[in-house]
């Protein structure tokens, strides 16, 4: 049984994904209380219901359209409830869907299907919890994997500046967002474009058209 806080279908907006329609599971509970958080009624267990593998198959099944093959596991922190999640994973890429999972970096991604396509990102300064990243998951990630940096000041910046440029990477899929109300993205696109960084720009799709 999962701890599920939400399931709903809207558009991908954070990742090299980002504008196809997609289906989500927000999963409730996380170890991280940042205080930029954006879906904080996930981050306990008070606002879920508990749901088998064969439940949330189905109400998937029952939102969007059978061509939407794109899903995404969130939260919260999805990982904490990682022995549950591994049969989860297992039915959706048997299904033949194509899954995200996004995470905080800070919990193991060793059992994690290596057909998952993870979405992991990498806390700066300004969270709170820079320090939680677990180092153990660089020798996890793989070449289809995205690494994500949400940036507040000018530290976060050059926190997540040194981050890829001092580790090995499997991939080349990174993604510089900002923090709502703090550094405007328009401030961060002109640092990407002054350092040259081969990184993406996010913007948060969906809140920009008003969308779950």
């Amino acid at each position: 049984m999962l701890y599920v806080n939400d399931i709903f279908y809207s558009i991908q907006g954070e990742s090299s994904f980002s504008g196809y329609p997609c289906k989500f599971v927000r999963l409730a509970g996380c170890n991280l209380k940042c205080g930029y958080c954006d879906t904080k009624e996930a981050l306990d267990l008070k606002n879920s219901k508990r749901l088998n593998v064969d439940e949330i198959i189905k109400i998937l099944g029952n939102i969007g359209t059978g061509s939407i093959g794109l899903i995404e596991i969130t939260g919260g922190e999805p990982l904490l409830q990682k022995e549950e999640m591994v049969d989860l994973f297992a039915e959706l890429l048997n299904l033949n869907y194509t899954v995200l999972l996004e995470t905080n970096g800070t919990i193991s991604l060793k059992t994690v299907d290596k057909a998952v396509i993870k979405i992991i990102d990498v806390k700066c300064p300004s969270s709170g919890f820079s320090e939680e990243f677990n180092f153990e998951n660089l020798k996890y990630i793989r070449r289809n994997d995205e690494i994500k940096f949400v940036i507040g000041d000018n530290a976060d910046y050059e926190y997540a500046k040194g981050f890829i440029r001092t580790y090995s990477f499997a991939t080349d899929k990174f993604i510089f967002s900002t923090v709502e109300g703090s550094m405007p993205s328009k401030e961060l696109a002109e640092k990407i474009l002054k350092d040259g960084l081969n990184v993406r720009l996010g913007v948060q799709l969906h809140k920009i058209l008003r969308l779950k």
